[in-house]
């Protein structure tokens, strides 16, 4: 995977942040979503290196190579915010203060953080296959929780890591052939791996609390996306099946926004890579319609 890129590790404060990054050109960040790691990303990152781009993949703070603080009661250092500035610190030690920014399933909650945190660092944002969790959450119905309930399983103290590291194996499904056999093991080993698991489960227990909450902020204050915005969502997944058009609620968020669907189920980059890329790569040059 991911031939000629670079591989490292970036030491922040309260992180140890596992990148890959490869190519020359306009920077790109590729954020993962749960419970993948930044190999998802492993045959979309190589078009876009030839699309011309700088392609930053890193594993979100407690997911995969990369480790995060221990977990406090109110979560606040698995909270996106902590999360969006990991990326930006890792950017910047790679030279980068501004860049187009990428964010599927969760890592596309830290991309939103990201942009309205650090409106001068992004130039563009893609958010794929994903709503503000306070968006989710304002329309709960039957529906959603029967579908989306492992949220409201995550958010409970102790007993779903205790679930979960009793087999991982089992909880965590994956197929080598379509995932990819490197990307596979990878993501095998990082869900095999306890400290993993509580830090996946942090990020939803901040989701529900502190993220939910510096989202309604956000709304009060009329704090919007400013750059352009691309809306991605995989036709076989049930977002617009539970939504409609994302694009109209996503409109709520950001000014400039425009997206469209892609024929795949929820991974999209493992899925349909060349679609994807091809779509990032027309918005981060500027020419997506």
């Amino acid at each position: 995977m991911f031939e000629g890129f670079e591989t490292g590790r970036v030491r922040l404060d309260e992180a140890t942040i596992a990148v890959r990054h490869g190519g020359e050109g306009p920077p790109v960040v590729l954020l993962h979503g749960h419970p993948r790691t930044s190999a998802t990303w492993h045959r979309v990152a190589p078009l876009l290196v030839r699309r011309g781009f700088t392609v930053v993949c890193p594993d979100l703070r407690g997911y995969g190579r990369s480790t995060g603080p221990a977990p406090t009661a109110d979560h606040a250092g698995y909270s996106k915010r902590a999360v969006a500035g990991d990326v930006v610190e890792v950017m910047r030690s790679l030279g980068h203060t501004r860049f187009a920014l990428a964010g599927h399933d969760r890592g596309g909650a830290v991309a939103l953080r990201l942009a309205l945190d650090h409106p001068g660092a992004v130039s563009r944002v893609a958010l794929i296959d994903c709503l503000p969790v306070s968006e989710h959450l304002s329309r709960i119905t039957a529906e959603f929780a029967t579908q989306w309930w492992h949220w409201f399983f995550f958010a409970q103290p102790d007993i779903p890591e205790r679930v979960i590291n009793a087999d991982p194996d089992s909880w965590y499904r994956g197929d080598p052939r379509s995932m990819g056999r490197e990307n596979h093991d990878e993501w095998r080993a990082a869900t095999r791996n306890p400290d993993v698991v509580r830090a996946m489960l942090e990020d939803y227990r901040a989701g529900l609390t502190l993220d939910r909450r510096h989202e309604e902020e956000d709304r009060a204050a009329g704090t919007r996306i400013r750059c352009p915005a691309l809306i991605l969502w995989s036709l076989r997944d049930d977002l617009e099946d539970l939504y409609g058009n994302p694009v109209e609620i996503w409109r709520r968020w950001a000014t400039d926004v425009r997206g469209h669907g892609i024929d795949a189920g929820h991974h999209v980059a493992e899925e349909a890579p060349e679609a994807l890329a091809s779509s990032l790569g027309d918005f981060f040059a500027g020419r997506h319609g």
